[in-house]
């Protein structure tokens, strides 16, 4: 099997000249239609996904997308519209379409492009694209492996397939204003997933690394051996009794931890006023000696950008402080509703980084004595309203600093300024993976609702 004639899983980033055309001609067509001001964005991506399942191949998929969105103002009312058809008439029909639509919206006198002052001017070179020169047949074969080594084990009954994925993308933004700049980047990601069963039952577990260099990723091996024994380490898992223990949050669920807590604290949520982190600028919210610090421009980061949705320039910045509440996650029009200055977060945190205390998880682990390590939550029990936190968890139970028995079907229960304020350690495992970079998170006692 091989690639479409001509194909390939990576887009060349000399296509940016020719996106920044498509992106001006747009910008000039709002303005001859009568916008007052206008922005647009044109998203280019383009890769390869390979999947298989029980030593046979399940799906190739080749895609390539392409987008162009185009947001118009008519003083301070305002229309958007897509289009996947970037060839001329397309586009004057979307913009047309976008100043007709904002002929009839309400006025918003929030909304508008950036000030040219506050746009991005110096755009430095972050390391964000790294192609991969792999063919189907070499994708294949590396999953393949994968799973095969995931299912090296009787234990192992079955397989939810093993995959190798590679793509890269280009971004352009431009602005009736002068703001006209894109970059390319790339993601590619290898992943397992098998079922364990033992007279007790079956359980489930995966893995998966990514990274914008596909050098940095772990091997088909490691990633396979690493589904394996998660998921064999889950057979016997218990129902734990109800009570109140510490527990540990393992690097990737941490992660999700702290996404709420940039939700809590992110522009939209306060001006809506459905926050319990509303007002509390300057307030303690973790212990003495924590920062949560945002790495813009880390190279090669996989949340790092030049510039944010709205043009305007990313930045090292901490917003939390020695456990301090500094400053919110503010993109342009949610600085304008609470008339704030905006941080360069206009589509979210780029690279979140909490520091650690200085202890890898075993280290943790001993220091927390007796409670549960937390592997996996799940349900949509999070309230960011008043900060009530309430999941089921799968996890194991911690015995004198060491890991024992596997826990499932359980619910952990507490709020979450309770949680962030109660903070006892934070791992030096950093799973690096994500936007949101953290280690395990050890935490004061929580409510468990098992058995």
């Amino acid at each position: 099997m091989s690639e479409p004639h001509g194909a390939s899983a990576n887009l060349d980033p000399r296509q940016l000249n020719s996106a920044r055309d498509t992106v001006a001609f747009v910008l000039e067509e709002a303005r001859r239609q009568g916008a007052s001001s206008a922005e647009a964005h044109l998203s280019l991506a383009q890769g390869l996904s390979v999947n298989v399942r029980l030593g046979e191949v399940e799906t190739v998929e080749f895609h390539r997308d392409r987008g162009v969105a185009v947001s118009v103002y008519m003083g301070n009312r305002k229309g958007a519209s897509t289009t996947s058809d970037d060839s001329p008439q397309s586009l004057r029909d979307a913009v047309a379409a976008a100043c007709a639509i904002a002929r009839h919206t309400e006025e918003d006198p929030f909304g508008g492009i950036a000030e040219a002052g506050l746009l991005a001017t110096d755009l430095p070179d972050l390391d964000l694209y790294h192609p991969w020169e792999i063919s189907t047949e070499q994708a294949i074969a590396e999953a393949l492996r994968s799973e095969s080594v995931a299912r090296d084990d009787p234990r192992i009954v079955n397989s939810e397939g093993a995959s190798v994925t590679t793509g890269t993308s280009l971004r352009v933004l431009g602005t009736s204003n002068g703001f006209l700049q894109g970059y390319a980047g790339s993601f590619h990601s290898r992943g397992c997933a098998v079922l364990a069963e033992d007279e007790a039952g079956m359980q489930r577990d995966y893995w998966y690394d990514g990274s914008r260099d596909p050098s940095r990723i772990a091997s088909p091996e490691s990633v396979g051996e690493r589904a394996r024994l998660r998921t064999l380490a889950r057979l016997g898992a218990e129902v734990p009794e109800t009570g109140e223990l510490p527990v540990m949050f393992a690097p990737e669920v941490a992660a999700g931890l702290l996404g709420h807590f940039v939700s809590a604290i992110s522009g939209g949520s306060l001006y809506r006023r459905a926050s319990f982190l509303r007002d509390r600028l300057g307030e303690r919210l973790f212990p003495a000696g924590i920062n949560l610090r945002e790495q813009a421009h880390l190279p090669g980061g996989n949340g790092s950008a030049p510039y944010d949705s709205d043009g305007l320039p990313t930045f090292d910045q901490a917003f939390v402080e020695d456990g301090v509440l500094r400053r919110y996650v503010l993109g342009l029009y949610a600085a304008r509703r609470l008339e704030m200055a905006p941080t360069g977060n206009g589509g979210g945190v780029h690279n979140l980084i909490i520091s650690d205390t200085g202890e890898d998880q075993a280290a943790l682990l001993k220091r927390m004595g007796n409670g549960i390590l937390i592997t996996e939550v799940m349900g949509q029990g999070v309230n960011l309203v008043t900060g009530d936190y309430s999941r089921g968890a799968a996890g194991f139970r911690v015995e004198n600093g060491v890991l024992g028995k596997p826990l499932q079907e359980f619910t952990l229960a507490g709020n979450l300024a309770a949680m962030f304020a109660g903070l006892q350690g934070s791992g030096t495992d950093v799973d690096a993976r994500g936007n949101i970079r953290c280690g395990s998170l050890l935490l004061a006692p929580m409510k468990i609702a098992g058995r």
